[in-house]
C-alpha cells in the first residue's frame, strides 16, 4: 500500500481537511466526499489522547491519512500521536535549522531520531509487528511537517528543508501575518511576497508545499504538493450563505 509519505513525495496533488476534536462524523464525511487525509488540530484545539484515537481509527476505517498537528516543542506529544497510528506532524513555530532538527529527532526511530521505541502500541499493531517490520514501516510512513511562521523562519527555509527526515514546510499566514507587525494576513503583500520566498526555496530542495486554503479557488494557484483546506473557514462561510437566503 503506497503511504500519504510517498504519494507526496511522488509529486500527487494530496487533499486534506484542517478539523478540531471532537469532529468525527466530519472526518468520516471527508473520507466520503474523497478527500485524501485530515488533518487533526492539537495545537489550536483539544490533545486529549483517547478521542484523539477514536478519530484516528475513524480516518483510517475511510482510508484517509491522517496528520496531527500538535504545539510547539511538544516532543512527548509527537511520540504519542504517532504510537496511536497518526501518518505524521505538522509542527508549529519552527524558525531554525536547529529546531526541525529536534523535531525529526522526536518523530523518527534511530539513527535518524531518538523517538522511542515500542511495537506494542497502535502503531506497531499491538506487538505483531517485529523490531524490524515497525522500524521499516515507520520509516516508510512518518510525515514530518514544520510550520514556518516568522520572517527568521521564512529567510532560514533553505536550511530548514535540507535537515533529513523534513519531508515538506507549510507557511502559517497568520501568525506570519502577525509576527510582521500586520493585521491583513495572507492577502498582503508583503506577507505574499514572504511566502513566495518559501515556496521558492521548496522549488529548489524539490521539497513539496503544505498549504492552508479556504476555498477551492485558492487550492487551484496552491504550490506544488499538499492542500488543507481549512474546514471551520469553509463551514461558516456555507452557513453564513445559507444564513443570508432570507
Amino acid at each position: 500500500m503506497t503511504t500519504l509519505k510517498q504519494r507526496l513525495a511522488a509529486g500527487e496533488r494530496l487533499l486534506g481537511g484542517l478539523l478540531r476534536l471532537p469532529s468525527e462524523t466530519l472526518v468520516e464525511m471527508a473520507g466520503v466526499a474523497g478527500l485524501d487525509f485530515v488533518v487533526l488540530d492539537c495545537e489550536h484545539g483539544p490533545a486529549d489522547l483517547v478521542p484523539l484515537q477514536q478519530h484516528v481509527v475513524a480516518a483510517q476505517a475511510h482510508g484517509l491519512g491522517v496528520l496531527v498537528r500538535v504545539g510547539a516543542a511538544e516532543p512527548a506529544l509527537v511520540l504519542r500521536v504517532l504510537d496511536l497510528g497518526a501518518d505524521g506532524v505538522i509542527v508549529p513555530h519552527v524558525d531554525t535549522p536547529e529546531q526541525a532538527r529536534a523535531v525529526v529527532a522526536a518523530a523518527h526511530y534511530p539513527p535518524l531520531g531518538e523517538r522511542g521505541f515500542a511495537t506494542y502500541s497502535r502503531a506497531g499493531r499491538f506487538g505483531a509487528r517485529g523490531v524490524a517490520e515497525h522500524l521499516e514501516r515507520s520509516a516508510e510512513t512518518t510525515l514530518v511537517v514544520p510550520m514556518i511562521e516568522t520572517p527568521e523562519a521564512c529567510a532560514a527555509a533553505p536550511e530548514i528543508l535540507a535537515v533529513p527526515g523534513v519531508d515538506a514546510v507549510l507557511v502559517g499566514p497568520a501568525d506570519l501575518s502577525v509576527a510582521m507587525g500586520l493585521t491583513t494576513g495572507a492577502a498582503d503583500p508583503r506577507v505574499r511576497e514572504a511566502m513566495a520566498q518559501v515556496v521558492a526555496a521548496a522549488g529548489r530542495a524539490a521539497k513539496p508545499m503544505v498549504s492552508i486554503v479556504g476555498s477551492v479557488e485558492q487550492a487551484g494557484t496552491a504550490p506544488p504538493g499538499a492542500v488543507i483546506y481549512n474546514l471551520a473557514h469553509v463551514l461558516l462561510h456555507t452557513l453564513r450563505d445559507l444564513a443570508s437566503a432570507r
